[in-house]
């Protein structure tokens, strides 16, 4: 792993004076020890270290936000979800780590503003197989047609100016999709549905 994040992470590490804070959310301990030693050698002053979506959210210092090293799954939700909220607070320099992955989980990445995507056997982890939910089935043509163009990159505005729709309706619509699906995370969403074959 070291070699791997070496590569990735030092371009990526801001050497600047004062102090910056990185984040690392990784779920196995002995791969979040590494990439938090390699940060701070690589000169982040503040590391802040998280196994879950959920402790990285809390943990995360809004000042001077410089790199966030995140494994693409977690155990309570998805890593790519985490990095598009991230970016939106002011985080510009992200590293995903992931021991395998998909075309699907490949095209929800660099639509969820991932820029920088390690594959790594740093965390080598049976993936449990995950069913397309039935719901899925239940969703209607107009419920498709907004997930497609969610995960075309369209904002919730282009949206509706696309479908002749107003905002409240698209959120509405996004709100049942969510329901639907069992998740309101628009990166997770995308996954479901490309798997499922109701988008391409």
């Amino acid at each position: 792993m070291t070699a791997v994040m070496e590569g990735a992470v030092a371009r990526s590490v801001v050497r600047q004076a004062g102090r910056s804070t990185a984040l690392v959310a990784v779920q196995t301990a002995a791969a979040r020890e590494t990439a938090v030693r390699l940060l701070r050698v690589l000169g982040a002053s503040d590391v802040v270290a998280a196994r879950t979506v959920g402790e990285a959210r809390r943990a995360v210092l809004p000042r001077n936000p410089d790199v966030a090293v995140v494994e693409v799954t977690l155990p309570d939700g998805s890593g790519i979800g985490l990095v598009r909220d991230l970016r939106s607070a002011g985080w510009r320099r992200t590293v995903v780590l992931a021991n395998d992955i998909d075309p699907y989980t490949l095209r929800a990445a660099v639509r969820g503003g991932v820029r920088c995507l390690m594959l790594t056997d740093a965390v080598p982890r049976p993936e449990p197989a995950q069913p397309v939910p039935e719901s899925v089935r239940g969703l209607s043509q107009r419920e498709i047609e907004v997930l497609q163009l969610v995960a075309d990159g369209h904002s919730n505005r282009e949206v509706g100016e696309a479908l002749g729709l107003s905002g409240l309706t698209v959120k509405s619509h996004l709100a049942r999709i969510a329901r639907k699906l069992g998740t309101g995370d628009r990166a997770e969403m995308t996954v479901v549905a490309l798997r499922a074959g109701v988008i391409s």
